[in-house]
């Protein structure tokens, strides 16, 4: 029984740390691309919401799938739904919530350029603090778990920016 208390709980932290950075980058990365390649402020909100409303439902979709046949293949036979359910609302919350992290610049801030610079410096700090979140809770070095999140977060940052800035001329 403590097997598989322990397997829920590694599923649904899993889920969290996956739902926040995924958004956190995906969010951050498309709309400094797009804010970047000059359109309106509102075209970035648009973009930014569609993205992330469709995106949460989308992960939470591929959650509830995985876990689900991931426990039936464990398991061998069919099982109910309830832990891949509570799986996927974590993912999708998770990734609604912190998807507004980034967004938010855009919606508080009408200087384009600034809104951009305060989304991603947020959006490092956020990914920063999930870091040494995730590493308290599997009790490892919460200074390398941070710089490892901001570093790999950074690169789609970093990849949304170039393709924004030389995509839209």
């Amino acid at each position: 029984m403590h097997r598989m208390r322990r397997a829920l709980f590694e599923s649904y932290v899993r889920n969290f740390i996956f739902g926040v950075e995924d958004s956190l980058v995906s969010t951050v990365g498309l709309v400094s691309g797009i804010a970047l390649a000059g359109v309106a402020s509102r075209t970035v909100i648009l973009t930014g919401l569609v993205l992330i409303i469709v995106e949460a439902f989308s992960m939470a979709a591929g959650s509830f799938l995985s876990e689900r046949s991931g426990e039936e293949f464990v398991m061998q036979k069919s099982v109910p739904p309830m832990h891949a359910i509570i799986a996927s609302l974590i993912m999708f919350f998770s990734y609604l919530v912190s998807g507004l992290i980034p967004l938010a610049p855009y919606v508080l801030i009408e200087a384009e350029g600034v809104a951009t610079l305060v989304s991603v410096v947020v959006t490092l700090a956020a990914l920063g603090a999930l870091g040494v979140v995730a590493s308290r809770l599997s009790h490892t070095a919460s200074a390398y778990r941070a710089i490892q999140m901001v570093v790999v977060g950074g690169a789609a940052i970093l990849l949304g920016v170039v393709v924004g800035t030389f995509g839209g001329i």
